[in-house]
């Protein structure tokens, strides 16, 4: 029963990552979208879930709270020796003579433009990280659906429809950030396919192991500050870069409330 109720999550994750990749032409709301989601889903779900699941403190602060700043420093900390590596990378590259003066290349095309400063700084292997994280959230979803339906028929619907009204938003934004940071297309697919099987994958696994609460709340803390991370200063700031209209802001401000409307209805 568990499986069957998880392809809900499946078609619904495929569906947030096709309607990601369908309105590239209006690529700066399908950040700030992107962003509102993410903030409303860290917010809103995972931080008041990893904070009722792992509540013991250390030090006077809950551990998932202490969690969670890490997941944020251990993001900033990560992309920062990234664009280290590809700035020791590039000047390497410039002193053997590949790129000719004025920022062109051997073939005299021009290193310039939004696309190409914006590959520039950031670093697909960021991308991939954050939808391998996305990927496994989207696995504990699939985990506590499964474990819910052993406490009980009621129990397992009302986590399903959680799961299920929110991984659109899980879909979305795993495509989102695999592209934003100059992955190709197929790799992009890849990682919604991935994220799409996970809650399946999820809930079969449930019937043959169980994680701690105490574990599981704590993952949930440190994946919510990597993902606060990424749309605090990634996401956002490239949303209103060339784009500062005042529909950005309200698309990302109805991601955020749509997360609301989610965690209330199935709450």
């Amino acid at each position: 029963m568990a499986v069957f109720v998880a392809l809900g999550a499946f078609l619904m994750t495929l569906a947030g990552g096709w309607t990601a990749q369908r309105v590239t032409d209006r690529r700066h709301l399908v950040l700030g979208l992107a962003g509102g989601l993410m903030l409303g889903v860290v917010g809103l779900d995972l931080l008041p879930e990893a904070l009722r699941a792992a509540d013991h403190e250390i030090h006077g602060v809950p551990a998932a709270l202490l969690l969670f700043v890490a997941g944020f420093l251990l993001a900033h900390l990560g992309e920062r020796l990234l664009a280290a590596r590809r700035a020791a990378h590039g000047a390497v590259e410039n002193g053997a003579g590949r790129h000719g003066p004025a920022g062109h290349d051997e073939a005299g095309h021009e290193g310039t433009g939004r696309e190409g400063a914006g590959h520039r700084r950031h670093s697909p292997e960021v991308g991939l990280t954050a939808a391998a994280a996305m990927v496994g959230h989207s696995l504990m979803d699939g985990v506590a659906i499964g474990a819910s339906f052993q406490v009980g028929g009621g129990m397992g619907t009302a986590v399903a429809l959680a799961v299920i009204a929110h991984d659109f938003a899980d879909g979305f934004n795993t495509f989102t950030l695999t592209r934003l940071y100059g992955n190709a297309r197929r790799k992009a697919l890849a990682m919604l396919f991935a994220d799409a099987v996970a809650p399946v994958a999820g809930a079969a696994a449930s019937a043959f192991l169980t994680i701690p609460e105490d574990v599981l709340g704590g993952y949930l803390g440190l994946f919510g500050g990597v993902l606060l991370y990424l749309a605090a200063a990634e996401i956002l700031p490239e949303a209103h870069h060339e784009h500062p209209a005042r529909s950005t802001l309200l698309c990302t401000v109805a991601g955020a409330a749509f997360i609301w409307l989610v965690v209330g209805v199935t709450g």
